[in-house]
């Protein structure tokens, strides 16, 4: 089983994460957290999910819309092992969501 190993940058990540949540009083944000980490768990199986990115990474999207997250992460074969660079929320990484306009009929 792939090995996987969280940069120490994660953790300000994390922490960047729960201050925006807890600005919009989500309640209970770490679950938020442990949702992320539980998704990442899923490349001990298959470190390849992720869609390819820039000079060698990848990335793992991470559930939708206002909960969605990127985790940016490499995967080394010849050690078996995934290395987390940075989890950013879609919005942040830069992928912009439609504008939604309801219309009363």
């Amino acid at each position: 089983m792939v090995r996987i190993e969280i940069a120490p940058e994660v953790v300000e990540d994390f922490e960047r994460i729960l201050d925006h949540l807890a600005t919009y009083q989500v309640e209970h944000p770490e679950r938020r957290i442990d949702e992320i980490i539980a998704a990442l768990d899923v490349l001990e199986s298959n470190p390849l999910i992720g869609r390819p990115a820039a000079n060698g990474k990848r990335e793992l999207v991470i559930g939708r819309r206002a909960q969605g997250y990127l985790a940016l992460y490499r995967y080394v074969a010849e050690i078996d092992t995934v290395i987390v660079l940075a989890v950013r929320s879609q919005r942040e990484a830069g992928y912009l969501l439609p504008d939604v306009r309801y219309v009363a009929k």
